[in-house]
């Protein structure tokens, strides 16, 4: 890695960084980087960012999956059944169970038959929705807790940890200082910021979480360090040049779509195992889709699905947590803008400098209005970030060159 490139990257961490210790300062809102909300917004972060990786899985070797919802669906009831009969860990094994059987009927319905993707995977949604709760009736219903709607709650509970030296977490019997907590509690410029943020990220972490977190850097090393993840990706960009040199594009495709319903059948799991303790209908909120929302803002690449997942995990944290804050975002939101405004104009780019300007001039106006935040705002701002994101990103966006498009192996194309 050259120096340039570390440059922008500090200068891409510090800058915000320092940006939103200010606002913070300046406006006595702790509460946004304060760790209780950073915590709160890493495990909201959880489900969404397997639902995007689960969408990369599927587009990266050439196939939509709009029914990465259902497939959530499918692991929040088999997770939680799992976890009510033979604990956890077994929940989360039969969660990914259930999203892979979703995975495995679009692969037949779409590589198997050339069903069209879009449909086959609003089917997937449908028949998940409704099959899981013809399933509760069948097994829920008269037990102690249990209904047509939520499952019973499970007995146990993943366990939780808190990382030695940084949060207070033991080595051995004993109990190590809390670094980060020192430095949270000081509020001081841009530190404070750090020690919240980072004891937000290493206190009472789950080992699911630790899991999903994990499947990033796995899923990066095995779609581009690997001989069968290249001949993944080639299926998604070309899959007559793949077959002509005897990839077997269909199998991968197969493949991809199973670890796709299996990604997306964890983050149901973590719903319904790790973020409660029990399934309940209409748990996944429509998660599936904002994971696609962060998969298109990511640009197809895992590193890129972990930031959007983390700016709508922040954004529904806000809401959840310090609502009270979210005015101070006003001024954040203001400030940042302001500064891609000039750079835009320093380099000369008219509509992303007019576009800068029109948020500038709307989050200024809105931070020196509004007092207090209407509830309608606090609970659109999460789906309200997503648009923006996904608005600002569209000038680099590049999909798989043949994602969606039917494939037959052996005809001329």
């Amino acid at each position: 890695m050259n120096r340039s490139k570390i440059f922008r990257i500090i200068t891409y961490v510090l800058g915000p960084l320092a940006v939103i210790s200010i606002v913070r300062l300046w406006t006595d809102q702790d509460a946004l980087t304060s760790s209780n909300t950073v915590g709160t917004a890493l495990r909201l972060t959880v489900p969404i960012l397997l639902a995007g990786m689960a969408g990369l899985w599927a587009e990266r070797c050439g196939v939509l999956n709009i029914g990465i919802e259902g497939m959530m669906i499918l692991g929040t009831w088999f997770g939680a059944w799992g976890a009510w009969q033979f604990g956890p860990w077994v929940g989360l094994l039969f969660a990914v169970l259930g999203g892979m059987l979703g995975g495995f009927i679009h692969a037949i319905a779409t590589v198997r038959f050339n069903i069209d993707q879009i449909i086959s995977g609003v089917v997937i949604n449908l028949l998940a929705f409704f099959g899981v709760r013809y399933l509760s009736d069948l097994v829920f219903v008269g037990q102690p807790g249990g209904g047509v709607s939520q499952s019973p709650p499970q007995t146990s509970a993943i366990p939780r940890f808190d990382l030695p030296i940084l949060s207070g977490g033991q080595i051995g019997g004993w109990k190590s200082p809390d670094v980060l907590a020192w430095f949270e509690t000081r509020k001081w410029f841009i530190l404070g910021d750090i020690g919240g943020i980072g004891r937000g990220l290493t206190s009472n972490l789950s080992w699911a979480t630790v899991i999903a977190v994990a499947i990033v850097p796995i899923s990066a090393w095995v779609l581009w360090r690997t001989r069968i993840g290249l001949r993944l990706r080639a299926s998604g960009e070309s899959p007559v040049a793949a077959e002509s040199l005897g990839v077997m594009v269909n199998r991968l495709r197969y493949g991809g779509l199973l670890v796709s319903g299996g990604l997306a059948g964890l983050a149901g799991g973590t719903l319904s195992i790790v973020a409660s303790s029990y399934y309940r209908q209409g748990q996944t909120a429509g998660r599936g889709f904002i994971g696609l929302a962060t998969m298109i803002f990511g640009n197809w690449r895992p590193s890129g699905v972990l930031g959007g997942a983390m700016l709508f995990g922040y954004a529904e944290g806000i809401k959840l947590v310090a609502s009270d804050s979210i005015a101070a975002l006003f001024l954040f939101i203001a400030a940042v803008s302001l500064i891609f405004f000039v750079v835009a104009i320093i380099r000369r780019l008219r509509v992303r400098s007019l576009f800068a300007l029109g948020i500038f001039i709307l989050s200024t106006i809105a931070y020196q209005t509004v007092s207090t935040v209407p509830e309608s705002l606090t609970q659109s701002l999460p789906y309200v970030v997503t648009l923006i994101v996904l608005a600002t990103a569209n000038q680099r966006l590049r999909p798989p060159a043949m994602a969606g498009v039917p494939f037959r192996p052996g005809e001329p194309h």
